[in-house]
C-alpha cells in the first residue's frame, strides 16, 4: 500500500501537492481514501440489490421448506450485521491512512466485536424461529413465552461476555473483578432488589403456565390480552386497546383469572321466568322440548360431542386429576324448574357453548333464547311480565 501511494504522490500535479501539504497528508493517501469509499459502495450496492434480489428470489421459490421461508423473511437482519463489518472494515482502511494504527485498533477491535455478537444473537434468533414454526406446523402446542424468555437471557449473556472481553482488552484484571463482585454482588442484590425479584418472578409465571402468549386474562388491577412476558414485567392490551405494563412480581403474588385456559365450554345460564300456572304436563313438555333443543343444538356442548376430544386426552390422565378441570371441558346441562316466587314460576336453563369465543358464544346465547321463546309460544304456557294492579274500594257515605 506505501508503495502505491509513494507511486501516486510522483504522478500527481506540483499545485495538488502543495494543497494535500496544507491539509497535511499527501495527494496518495487521499486518492487512496477515494478509491476505497467508491469501492466499498461498488460492494454495497452489490450486495443490496443483485445479490440480495437473487438470494431472496432463489428462497422465495423454496418457500414451502420451513428454512428457506425463515430465512427469507429474516433475510435482512441476517445481512445486515454482515454489511456493517464491511462498512467497518473499509472505514478502518480509510482512516488508517491518516491516523496512527495504534489509536484505532482498540476502537475498531470494540466495534467489531460488538458487531460480531449481533449477528450471533440474530443467528439464534433465527434458530429459535425456524424451530418454532416447525412446531407450529407439525401442530405440537408452542409455548411463545418460553422462546422469548429464552432470547432474553441469551441477550443478558452475550451482554455480559462482551463487556467482560473489552474489559480483559483494556487491561482490567477479570480474576480481582470477579472477586470484587462477591462483597459487590451483595450490594447490588440490596439496589436492585426489585428487579431480581422480578426476573425470578418471570420465570415462575413460565414454569407454572400461569398464562401463555395471547391469553385473555383478568387481575385485581387490569383486565385484556397478554402481549409480551418480559424478564421485568409484563405487557397486557386492554379491551380499551390500553398498553398496560405490570411488573412482575405483582402478577406472581396476585390472583390471575386466565379465561383463555378452557378447551371447551363457556357458560350460558339464564331464568325463564313464566306465569302461575297448574298444567304440570305442560310444564313437563316445555322442559323437555327445552332439554331435547339444547342436546341437539350445535353450539352446545354434551356428551357425545365430548368423547372424542376425552379418548384423546385420556392417555394424558395420571389419575392425579379430572380431565375436565385440567382442560377446561364444563358440559353440565340442566333445564329443571328452579323456584316460584312471588309473581312467576322460574325455569332454570343452564349450559356451556362449545365455543370460549366471546362473539360466537353470544352467537349461541341469541340462537338459544330465539328458539325457547319459540317453544314458549308453542305452548299453552307464558312469560311472566311482572305488574301491579290498584283496587279502589268506593264508599257510600250517604248510605251509612
Amino acid at each position: 500500500m506505501e508503495h502505491f501511494i509513494a507511486y501516486l504522490n510522483q504522478q500527481v500535479p506540483e499545485s495538488l501537492m502543495r494543497l494535500a501539504v496544507a491539509l497535511h497528508t499527501t495527494p496518495g493517501h487521499l486518492l487512496v481514501a477515494g478509491m476505497l469509499i467508491v469501492l466499498m459502495l461498488l460492494i454495497q450496492y452489490i450486495l443490496r440489490h443483485p445479490v440480495r434480489t437473487t438470494i431472496k428470489l432463489a428462497l422465495y421459490l423454496r418457500r414451502k421448506n420451513v428454512f428457506y421461508r425463515q430465512l427469507f423473511h429474516r433475510y435482512e437482519k441476517l445481512v445486515r450485521p454482515l454489511r456493517y463489518l464491511i462498512y467497518l472494515f473499509f472505514l478502518h482502511r480509510i482512516l488508517a491512512l491518516f491516523v496512527a494504527e495504534e489509536s484505532l485498533e482498540f476502537g475498531v477491535e470494540t466495534v467489531t466485536l460488538i458487531v460480531l455478537a449481533w449477528w450471533i444473537y440474530e443467528i439464534i434468533k433465527f434458530l429459535l424461529y425456524m424451530s418454532l414454526s416447525i412446531r407450529i406446523r407439525r401442530q405440537e402446542k408452542v409455548r411463545k413465552e418460553f422462546f422469548n424468555l429464552f432470547l432474553n437471557i441469551v441477550k443478558i449473556i452475550i451482554t455480559a461476555v462482551v463487556m467482560l472481553v473489552i474489559l480483559a482488552r483494556m487491561g482490567v484484571d477479570l480474576t480481582g473483578l470477579i472477586t470484587s463482585l462477591g462483597v459487590g454482588g451483595v450490594l447490588i442484590g440490596f439496589t436492585a432488589k426489585d428487579t431480581l425479584t422480578n426476573f425470578f418472578d418471570s420465570i415462575r409465571l413460565v414454569s407454572e403456565q400461569a398464562f401463555h402468549l395471547g391469553d385473555w386474562i383478568e387481575t385485581e388491577d387490569v383486565e385484556g390480552y397478554v402481549v409480551e412476558i418480559g424478564l421485568a414485567a409484563t405487557r397486557i392490551r386492554t379491551f380499551e386497546n390500553a398498553l398496560v405494563t405490570i411488573p412482575n412480581s405483582r402478577l406472581a403474588n396476585s390472583a390471575i383469572y386466565n379465561w383463555s385456559a378452557r378447551l371447551v365450554g363457556r357458560r350460558i345460564k339464564l331464568h325463564l321466568r313464566l306465569r302461575y300456572s297448574y298444567d304440570t304436563a305442560e310444564i313437563g313438555r316445555v322442559l323437555r322440548e327445552i332439554r331435547t333443543m339444547l342436546e341437539a343444538h350445535h353450539g352446545i356442548v354434551n356428551e357425545k360431542r365430548m368423547r372424542q376430544l376425552i379418548r384423546t386426552k385420556r392417555t394424558l390422565e395420571t389419575g392425579l386429576f379430572n380431565i375436565d378441570d385440567k382442560y377446561g371441558v364444563k358440559r353440565t346441562l340442566l333445564v329443571y324448574l328452579d323456584s316460584i316466587d312471588t309473581w312467576s314460576m322460574n325455569i332454570l336453563v343452564y349450559a356451556f357453548s362449545v365455543s370460549v369465543n366471546w362473539e360466537e358464544w353470544l352467537q349461541v346465547k341469541q340462537d338459544v333464547l330465539e328458539r325457547i321463546i319459540a317453544i314458549v309460544d308453542a305452548s299453552s304456557l307464558e312469560l311472566a311480565v311482572p305488574t301491579e294492579q290498584i283496587l279502589l274500594e268506593s264508599s257510600d257515605r250517604s248510605e251509612r
